[in-house]
C-alpha cells in the first residue's frame, strides 16, 4: 500500500483520490488556504461539494495547517491546484517536501516569457526550484479527462509525462484502475503543452454555438458544420504550436486533440465560449460565470502574446494563427465575436 498525498482540493485533485483509494491505498486530501469550506463540507460528508458521490471510504481530509502531517510517510504527492495556484504551489510546497518525493501534477497551462519562450508548469518549477539550488521529480498527467466523469467511472485515459521511467512506472502502478488508463511519455513539454493549448482553441469552438444561438435562437439545433470548421483550424494552430516548442509529434497533437474534444462538450471553457459568442463582453461573461474558474482565458492571452513576440523576432508568422489571435482580440480588446472563416482557408497547390 502506498501514502498518496494530494494538496489542493479543486474538482481534479479531488477526483484522483478515487481511484488511488479504490486501488487500497491510504489518501490524504490536504485543501489549500483557499479550499477551508470544501476540506470542512468533506469532513462533514464525506463528499466535495461539486461531486455527486461519495468519495471512497477510508479517504482522510486535512486544513493546510496540517500540512507536515498529511506529508507524513508519503510516497506520491498530487499537485491538484489550478493554474492560478502554480506560483504558491511552486512556493509553498516543492520546497517543503524531499527531493525522494516524486509530485504529479494536474494543473494546465503554460507560461510566457517576455521573447515568446512558452514554458510548461513542470519547466517553470523546475527553473525556479534551480535558482534556490533545489530539485524535485515532477511529472505530470494530460489528455482527455473531466473529473465528475472520473469520479463516476467513465471509461478514460491519459498520459503521464516525467523524466524518471522507474518513478512512472511507480505512479501509474499505484493510480491504474479498470475505468483509469495510463499511458507513459518522457516528453514532458510535449504533453504539457499539448493539453494546455486546447484550453484556448476549445473556447474559441465554442464561439460558434454562442454566434448560432445569438443567429437562430437559444434553442436552435446545434449546428456542427461550423463546430468542426473551427475544431479543424484548431488542430492545425496546435500543430503549429507543438512544432514551435520543439514536440511536435503526432503522440502528442492526438493527446492535445483528445483533451480539445471533452473540453469542447463539457465544463467552464464551454459556457465561457458561447456567452462571448452571444455577444457578451468580456466582463458580462467573467460576472455572469463568477466563482467559475477560467483558465482558458489566462492560457489564449499568454500563448497569444507569446506568437506575437516570437513573429515579432521572425519566429513565427501571425498569419498562421487567425483563431488563437482573434479569441485574444476579443478578450483583450474587446473585439466582436466573428470568426475570421476566409482566413482559416488554405491552398496547397
Amino acid at each position: 500500500m502506498a501514502v498518496v498525498t494530494i494538496v489542493g482540493a479543486g474538482m481534479m485533485g479531488s477526483a484522483l483520490a478515487f481511484p488511488a483509494r479504490e486501488n487500497g491505498h491510504e489518501v490524504r486530501l490536504v485543501g489549500t488556504h483557499l479550499d477551508r469550506e470544501i476540506i470542512d463540507v468533506c469532513r462533514e460528508t464525506g463528499r466535495h461539494p461539486k461531486f455527486s458521490r461519495d468519495f471512497p471510504a477510508g479517504v482522510r481530509y486535512f486544513q493546510i495547517e496540517e500540512l507536515d502531517e498529511a506529508l507524513r510517510g508519503a510516497d506520491l504527492l498530487i499537485g491538484g491546484v489550478s493554474s492560478f495556484g502554480v506560483d504558491w504551489f511552486g512556493e509553498e510546497i516543492l520546497p517543503r517536501i524531499p527531493e525522494t518525493l516524486p509530485v504529479l501534477s494536474v494543473t494546465k497551462g503554460l507560461s510566457d516569457l517576455p521573447d515568446g519562450t512558452l514554458l510548461t508548469y513542470p519547466a517553470l518549477w523546475e527553473k525556479r526550484l534551480a535558482e534556490k539550488g533545489l530539485k524535485r521529480n515532477i511529472n505530470a498527467v494530460g489528455g482527455p479527462c473531466t473529473s465528475y466523469e472520473l469520479v463516476f467511472h467513465d471509461q478514460t485515459e491519459v498520459t503521464f509525462c516525467g523524466h524518471d521511467p522507474a518513478v512512472l512506472k511507480r505512479i501509474r502502478e499505484i493510480m491504474t484502475t479498470g475505468y483509469y488508463h495510463i499511458s507513459l511519455s518522457a516528453d514532458v513539454t510535449g504533453i504539457e503543452s499539448a493539453v494546455a493549448l486546447k484550453n484556448g482553441y476549445a473556447l474559441g469552438i465554442a464561439l460558434t454555438v454562442g454566434l448560432n444561438q445569438k443567429a437562430f435562437g437559444i434553442d436552435s439545433e446545434l449546428h456542427f458544420n461550423s463546430q468542426a470548421a473551427v475544431f479543424t483550424q484548431s488542430v492545425r494552430e496546435m500543430s503549429r504550436l507543438l512544432d514551435y516548442q520543439g514536440a511536435g509529434t503526432p503522440e502528442n497533437l492526438a493527446v492535445g486533440a483528445g483533451d480539445l474534444y471533452v473540453t469542447v462538450y463539457g465544463g467552464r471553457t464551454r459556457l465561457a465560449g458561447i456567452l462571448l459568442g452571444r455577444g457578451y463582453s468580456i466582463e458580462e461573461t467573467k460576472d455572469e460565470l463568477k466563482g467559475v474558474t477560467l483558465e482558458s482565458l489566462v492560457v489564449a492571452e499568454r500563448v497569444a502574446r507569446a506568437v506575437r513576440a516570437a513573429a515579432g523576432a521572425g519566429k513565427l508568422s501571425l498569419a498562421d494563427f487567425p483563431l488563437l489571435l482573434h479569441v485574444d482580440d476579443i478578450l483583450t480588446k474587446h473585439k466582436a465575436a466573428e470568426l475570421p472563416w476566409e482566413d482559416f482557408t488554405f491552398a496547397a497547390l
